[in-house]
């Protein structure tokens, strides 16, 4: 299967910066679309932002300009630079995997909507 390991979150200050990363692992062929999600409390889990293995990227208009989503797709990683931080960022941010191939034995798989674990991100003075 298909396992994706956050890392990066914590505590930091109104303005402040954060970097979170996230590894899939497995036998992994391909990922078509990895991105970062975020849940805050009492809210509906949101697309923060995503790019392809092509390279297109999207973000949510709260954060253009602040955000930076990034992957290297040589090790199914995907980063988010998360830059001038507001308290209204605070949330579980959750890595997703999209159109993953990969292979159950010698058979090649198709999934979708892989999640990892979450990390939490807390924007505070």
């Amino acid at each position: 299967q298909v396992q994706l390991v956050e890392s990066g979150g914590g505590l930091v200050q109104p303005g402040g910066s954060l970097r979170l990363s996230c590894a899939a692992s497995g036998s992994i062929f391909s990922i078509n679309v990895m991105g970062w999600y975020r849940q805050a409390p009492g809210k509906q889990r949101e697309l923060v932002a995503s790019i392809t293995s092509g390279g297109t990227a999207t973000s949510a208009e709260s954060v253009k300009g602040r955000f930076t989503i990034s992957r290297d797709n040589s090790k199914n990683t995907v980063d988010l630079q998360m830059n001038s931080l507001k308290p209204e960022d605070t949330a579980v941010y959750y890595c997703n995997a999209d159109q993953v191939t990969y292979f159950r034995g010698a058979f090649p798989q198709r999934g979708y909507d892989f999640w990892g674990q979450g990390t939490q991100v807390t924007v505070s003075s």
